[in-house]
């Protein structure tokens, strides 16, 4: 039976095993004729290791790795550009098929954040958003999210061994390209391999998942994934987020705020709070009375509040709010208690920063 299954996965394409999580991985080499700890060491090599090559894998025999060797690769994205930044943000290109897609390393003083993109394009078309205007491609494979992240990881370790002064990646946030929880299915398998002991091993309070707001997702992977939450919300009203955001005409803000608390009681990542995303309008949600709205709506829900600055984008009528505008609406916020931040403009010179990012 073995040894027909073993036919099987040879007469098919060859597996790439960025794909699979632990228990895929348990699968597949069950089915190799193998025992279930050859995952373990797999994994191990792939994520603890940074080795994608089955020759130097030293504690497979040579019988599994003429196996591996005809059923399956390990193929990360094809990295066609690197962009440096004056802020010493990096904007990785990859050609995923004929799609192309950005993944960003963030670095602070002792560490980094990578950003990493989860569709080609998006279908949301949020008015503000350079990747909104792209349209939608199609989702990212298991493979292609994970391989953003074992890139960006080993293309940093060569750089630090290389004695550059760069910080190790710490946090991933999936704020790139695409909605995540449009691609559930493989974000879920993607988060178990980031946060698995086996996999890379992330704490769940440095994996955030960001979203606009699908709320029949967020209901349904309350209790099912712990890790930090991130709602794209952007405005104090229904009014103004059904101009910018158009899922709001199907997610009303009431919808999205019920789904937030319901997914923070079965939650402890990030101590239980959940991060809320307000880019800065000029004259179209920086009023101090947007303020106070925001203020009403958020009082019942533990949260810590991130503005910010709008980055410029072709073609677009927006303008960012100027500095007092901002510092206002920041002040009237951390007067009634809350937690606030006004986040850093990064990487904009080459249109790296948040809402900038098209895949070229």
């Amino acid at each position: 039976m073995l040894n027909k299954q073993f036919l099987e996965i040879k007469s098919k394409k060859k597996i790439n095993l960025l794909n699979f999580n632990l228990q895929k991985m348990i699968n597949f080499v069950l089915q190799l004729g193998e025992k279930k700890f050859r995952a373990i060491q797999i994994m191990e090599w792939i994520y603890k290791k940074n080795c994608i090559n089955f020759k130097n894998m030293n504690n497979l025999n040579s019988s599994l790795q003429e196996k591996l060797k005809k059923t399956s690769i390990i193929q990360l994205p094809q990295c066609i550009n690197e962009l440096k930044s004056i802020d010493g943000t990096i904007k990785w290109n990859f050609l995923f098929n004929t799609e192309f897609i950005e993944t960003i390393y963030i670095p602070e003083k002792k560490r980094a954040t990578l950003c990493i993109s989860s569709q080609a394009g998006c279908v949301l078309g949020c008015k503000f958003c350079a990747t909104g205007k792209l349209g939608y491609t199609r989702n990212l494979l298991v493979s292609e999210i994970i391989g953003q992240i074992w890139y960006a990881i080993d293309k940093i370790n060569q750089y630090r061994n290389r004695n550059h002064i760069l910080s190790p990646i710490k946090n991933i946030v999936m704020m790139g390209m695409g909605e995540p929880l449009l691609n559930l299915k493989n974000i879920i398998i993607a988060i178990d391999i980031m946060l698995h002991k086996y996999g890379f091993n992330f704490s769940k309070n440095k994996v955030t998942l960001s979203t606009a707001g699908l709320v029949p997702a967020i209901n349904k992977i309350a209790g099912k994934i712990d890790i930090s939450l991130a709602i794209s919300l952007h405005a104090s009203n229904d009014y103004i987020r059904n101009m910018i955001m158009p899922i709001n005409k199907r997610y009303n803000i009431k919808m999205l705020l019920s789904s937030v608390r319901n997914y923070l009681k079965k939650s402890t990542a990030n101590r239980g709070v959940v991060t809320i995303e307000y880019v800065m309008l000029l004259y179209v949600n920086d009023y101090k009375h947007h303020a106070k709205e925001l203020a009403c709506l958020l009082k019942n829900i533990p949260c810590k509040i991130n503005l910010i600055p709008w980055n410029t984008i072709k073609n677009s009528s927006y303008k960012c709010s100027n500095y007092n505008r901002i510092t206002t609406f920041c002040e009237y916020l951390k007067s009634k208690g809350f937690v606030i931040m006004i986040r850093k403009n990064r990487g904009s010179d080459i249109q790296a920063a948040c809402g900038q990012l098209t895949g070229i």
